[in-house]
């Protein structure tokens, strides 16, 4: 397990979320999904689209789409 700051919406949000690096890199293959921890999903800007006992998968919305891709290492 490997420590990853809790990538929800919340600028303000330092909070730890340990998964293993495979399930952070298979979350991450797509720049608009984004890991976080349960009950920091902001609805607003964006859906929960899959859940676990550790953390919450979340995809952004359409209009917040371009600053993710945008803003991914991986691009």
């Amino acid at each position: 397990m490997i420590d990853f700051i809790c990538e929800c919406g919340d600028a303000d949000c330092t909070a730890a979320i340990s998964l293993t690096e495979s399930e952070y890199e298979q979350i991450r293959t797509d720049p608009v999904l984004f890991a976080i921890l349960p009950g920091h999903a902001i609805p607003e800007i964006e859906d929960v689209v899959s859940e676990g006992d550790r953390f919450q998968v979340v995809r952004k919305h359409e209009e917040e789409e371009d600053i993710a891709r945008a803003t991914d290492p991986r691009a």
